[in-house]
C-alpha cells in the first residue's frame, strides 16, 4: 500500500499566516495533483493544533521574542509566534487544498509543555501521535512525504517514519515541500538523504 503524507498544509504556514513559510501557498496545486494522479491507496494529513498557553509561543515567555531560543520543559525551544491555535482560522487547512480526499488527519502539538514536529510523536519521543499504528494498520509499505516547512516538520515526520515504520519505504517529494530558511531546507535534505530516505519530485511520481 502507497501512503502520501501530507505536512501542516494550513493557513498559519503559509502566507497571510502566523508563522507564514515564503511561497508556502505554492505547494498546494501540487499536493493536490499528487492526491488526485499519484495512484496512493491511502492519504493523511498532519494539523498542527497548539492549545493557546503552548509553551513554544514567545508570548508565554516574558522577555522572549519571535524565533529567539529558549528553554521548553528543560531543552532547547525555539520561541515561536503564536500560531495554529485550536480552533482558530490560523489553524485550519489551506482553503484550496482538496480535503475530501483524506483519508485522515493525525492532529498534533496539543502538550502545552512540549513541542511536537514530526507527526508521528512529540519532540521529545515520549508521547505518540497514533499516526503509525494507523499506517501500520493499512499496511502501508510506501511512504512519501512533503508539506511545511521542510527544515522542521517535514524533516521530523520523515526521519521518525524511518524510525517508526521498519521496512516502510520513505520518499521525501522536494518541489511539494517549502522551508522557513533556505539553508535549514538544505540541511534538512541532506539529513533526510543520510537516513536514507529518498528525494523525489511530484514529476517523477506523476510519471510512474
Amino acid at each position: 500500500m502507497k501512503a502520501l503524507l501530507l505536512v501542516d498544509i494550513q493557513n498559519g504556514f503559509c502566507p497571510g499566516g502566523n508563522l507564514p513559510v515564503p511561497h508556502g501557498d505554492e505547494i498546494v496545486p501540487v499536493a493536490n495533483r499528487l492526491i488526485a494522479e499519484g495512484g496512493y491507496d491511502v492519504i493523511v494529513a498532519s494539523q498542527d493544533w497548539h492549545p493557546a498557553n503552548h509553551g513554544s509561543f514567545a508570548s508565554q515567555h516574558p522577555g522572549k521574542k519571535p524565533f529567539e531560543m529558549g528553554e521548553l520543559s528543560g531543552a532547547p525551544q525555539v520561541m515561536w509566534p503564536d500560531h495554529c491555535v485550536q480552533g482558530t482560522g490560523d489553524s485550519e487547512f489551506h482553503p484550496d487544498l482538496d480535503l475530501d480526499a483524506i483519508d485522515y488527519i493525525q492532529q498534533k502539538g496539543e502538550n502545552p509543555a512540549v513541542d511536537s514536529y514530526s507527526a508521528f510523536r512529540d519532540n521529545d519521543q515520549a508521547a505518540l501521535t497514533g499516526l503509525a499504528g494507523y499506517l501500520k494498520a493499512q499496511q502501508v509499505d510506501e511512504l512519501d512525504v512533503c508539506g511545511l516547512a521542510t527544515d522542521y516538520c517535514v524533516k521530523f515526520s520523515a526521519l521518525d517514519a524511518v524510525d517508526m515504520l521498519p521496512g516502510v519505504e520513505v520518499r521525501f517529494i522536494e518541489d511539494a515541500s517549502r522551508g522557513i530558511d533556505p539553508e535549514g531546507a538544505k540541511t534538512a535534505i541532506k539529513e533526510m538523504r543520510a537516513k536514507g530516505i529518498g528525494i523525489v519530485s511530484s514529476e517523477a511520481i506523476l510519471a510512474d
